[in-house]
């Protein structure tokens, strides 16, 4: 660790993987896959910056079929964190296309010689947690659930990981895992399903079938090549898209999710939606819009006006939900961005009356309010 960190435990794991695969492999899965479960604090990149987290040691041994080993990481923080942090990595479930199975074997406190192993993991991780209010990861899948518009679930026998979109949205995108449907979902795709290396059954062939285009989003790597040749094989494959190379999806921001999808994205909004004449009040909101268009457009940010169209305040788009309030005056409400049914509930208490963005998740109500896009308007 570097020189200002002082090591307190040493959290020991041990790794089994269905293939062959090296210690940079297994590092990367433990970064990788870890990444955004527990918030930003609890990034391992993160704590290794701020002298938290020291230098991952992994020992590997290859059979002609299989790679086991352990790994150990040398900690200054306190034990909670600790033992979330082991959890996360219990949680990884693959190892580039390979299945992997991660078990924690002990925490040790490294300053005291005689300090008892820890005797239940399970035990004493539930213990600790939860008694707490909610974690911060569920706090995240809750947000990524009214957020994004859709919510995480399985499908088939096999309960495979998707958005709840994907049941009854006219297209479908094919990812390979259940941490690349969550970042989908983040991004406002509900239409993801995780195909789990390529295992490919009846009753997935016949949900492709019934939609009109068939998207592989794949990651950048080798093994993303091989899992699109076999799907191929399998599935009528309409569109493809790759993370960039050496890039995993689960990897992506949103943003970049949004523009590597959005050809496909409108392409499928030109299939879909049928275009209609717009009436006098559709012109008197596309002109409110263009009026803010051009400064607002990729600025992720939103504006706030009044009646008169005076502007109460520009903020981020992550943050306009907590800028709505009642009695703010405000009337019109534009966005760089997508209106969730979130965004819509804090909007209707705030007394809003026109919401404008770049494109709208699943609603459930809009609570009577005008909702409009851009491209609604003539204007993207």
């Amino acid at each position: 660790m570097p020189p200002t960190g002082i090591v307190k435990y040493h959290v020991k794991l041990s790794f089994d993987v269905d293939g062959l695969v090296e210690k940079a492999d297994i590092i990367g899965a433990i970064f990788g896959q870890t990444e955004g479960l527990l918030g930003p604090e609890m990034n391992l990149n993160e704590l290794q910056k701020v002298s938290k987290v020291g230098r991952i040691e992994v020992n590997t041994t290859a059979s002609s079929t299989q790679t086991k080993g352990d790994a150990l990481l040398p900690m200054s923080t306190d034990i909670n964190t600790a033992a979330l942090i082991a959890a996360a990595i219990e949680s990884i479930d693959k190892v580039g296309p390979f299945v992997a199975h991660f078990k924690l074997e002990a925490i040790d406190d490294v300053r005291s010689a005689k300090k008892k192993e820890i005797v239940d993991r399970a035990k004493d991780i539930v213990q600790k947690w939860s008694t707490k209010t909610i974690s911060e990861g569920d706090e995240m899948l809750k947000d990524v659930s009214e957020g994004g518009g859709g919510k995480l679930t399985t499908f088939g026998r096999e309960k495979l990981a998707c958005g709840s979109g994907v049941f009854d949205s006219p297209w479908i995108i094919l990812v390979e895992g259940r941490a690349d449907v969550i970042n989908l979902l983040r991004a406002g795709y509900d239409n993801a399903l995780g195909i789990e290396g390529a295992r490919i059954d009846e009753s997935i062939k016949e949900l492709c079938n019934s939609k009109s285009k068939v998207v592989a989003f794949l990651d950048g790597d080798r093994a993303g090549g091989f899992i699109l040749k076999e799907l191929k094989a399998l599935v009528n494959v309409d569109v493809v898209h790759r993370a960039p190379e050496g890039v995993e999806v689960e990897e992506l921001t949103p943003i970049q999710i949004v523009e590597i999808l959005k050809d496909t994205a409108e392409d499928m909004k030109k299939e879909t939606v049928k275009p209609k004449l717009q009436d006098p009040k559709d012109e008197s909101i596309a002109n409110i819009a263009k009026k803010v268009y051009p400064d607002l457009n990729e600025s992720l940010e939103a504006v706030a006006l009044n009646e008169d169209l005076g502007e109460l305040f520009k903020v981020p788009v992550s943050e306009v939900v907590g800028k709505l309030s009642p009695g703010s005056g405000i009337k019109y409400l534009v966005l760089d961005g997508i209106i969730t049914q979130r965004l819509i509930d804090a909007a209707k208490q705030a007394g809003i009356e026109c919401v404008i963005g770049h494109r709208m998740a699943n609603l459930k109500s809009a609570d009577g309010m005008v909702l409009k896009t851009f491209t609604e308007l003539g204007i993207a």
